[in-house]
């Protein structure tokens, strides 16, 4: 059976994504090194997948040019499943994020917030 092993996502700071990531959700770093184009990858998550966080070399990254949802092959979201949704929400309002678009409908609830780089994470807990 096929699964999602990983997505590669470009932010301004891997180690400070990364340490959010492992604060919201119990991952670990996986690896972390010199990457593609002269930059930096860091990879954290589980033992069965991981986001992959990339940034370029010193002064290459550009702010997006639109809503990703209306931008080919742009990256709207990425969704992860926690066991307690308000813990995980609790610890969001606590790094100064804001969620939002909650919703509760089968099969589970969910929330959103965007972090320091604008990308937004979907957080949600299935019954």
């Amino acid at each position: 059976m096929a699964y999602l092993e990983h997505v590669n996502v470009t932010v301004t700071d891997p180690d400070a994504t990364a340490a959010l990531f492992i604060d919201l959700f119990d991952w670990h770093v996986r690896w972390s090194g010199a990457s593609i184009h002269n930059g930096y990858s860091l990879h954290v998550g589980s033992e069965t997948s991981y986001v992959a966080l990339y940034t370029g070399a010193k002064g290459t990254l550009q702010e997006p040019q639109q809503v990703s949802y209306n931008q080919k092959a742009g990256l709207n979201h990425i969704a992860i499943v926690v066991d307690d949704l308000d813990a995980v929400e609790a610890k969001v309002k606590a790094r100064g994020f804001t969620p939002h678009s909650h919703a509760d409908y089968e099969p589970g609830r969910r929330f959103y917030f965007h972090d320091n780089d604008s990308l937004e994470i979907e957080v949600v807990q299935y019954d």
